[in-house]
């Protein structure tokens, strides 16, 4: 087993929330997501992740995710992928919302291992025995953020996992997982969009 306690953090969360500022409050809220389909739950591991769920509930609170469609769907015989959120070639959606200079086009790639008090940013495993020592690893409805290069994530993007994906674990931020309505998520289709996202709790 690799020991994951020998890594040391250069950069930590605070570095990263003052730098996007964003209000990293270190809590594990639950968001609701209302579709097309139907309306599932999702819990924010704000507390393993703050900088991404800090990035991800700033965009629920600037509406960006409102009427949005669900923009690929990625279908295997076992698993599907679900992508939603603004994708950066979304010239038009910047345009009529005229909020560019509101999203970050980037954030840190960020993970989270069990012996470790503070997540590790711009970090991607290359041994697959690391796997073992992360918090969090893709399962059925895992959400995690779609990445831009091989250190960061996007701003917006973001994609759920309908069943257990070992190839990814650790290479993603697994930012929260669906914890009522699965059965719904596995029922979208790429007609299929958000109507809105909302903070519960």
């Amino acid at each position: 087993m690799v020991q994951a306690c020998s890594y040391k953090n250069e950069i930590d969360s605070n570095y990263y929330c003052q730098k996007l500022k964003l209000s990293c409050i270190q809590d594990n809220k639950v968001v609701k997501f209302k579709t097309s389909k139907g309306d599932f739950d999702v819990k924010l591991f704000g507390k393993d992740n703050p900088v991404t769920v800090a990035n991800f509930l700033e965009n629920i609170k600037n509406n960006i995710y409102v009427d949005q469609k669900f923009y690929k769907i990625v279908n295997y015989p076992q698993l599907k992928f679900i992508h939603g959120g603004i994708y950066q070639e979304d010239t038009l959606y910047f345009k009529r919302n005229q909020i560019v200079n509101k999203i970050s086009p980037l954030i840190p790639l960020e993970i989270k291992f069990k012996e470790e008090t503070q997540p590790r940013y711009n970090y991607q495993i290359k041994n697959p025995y690391e796997a073992e020592d992360l918090i969090y690893t893709f399962e059925s409805g895992s959400v995690a953020m779609v990445k831009s290069g091989k250190k960061n994530s996007s701003s917006t993007e973001f994609f759920f996992v309908t069943s257990k994906i070992e190839e990814l674990n650790g290479r993603y931020s697994i930012f929260g997982k669906i914890i009522k309505g699965l059965d719904v998520l596995e029922e979208i289709k790429e007609d299929d969009y958000i109507r809105e996202i909302r903070i519960s709790y």
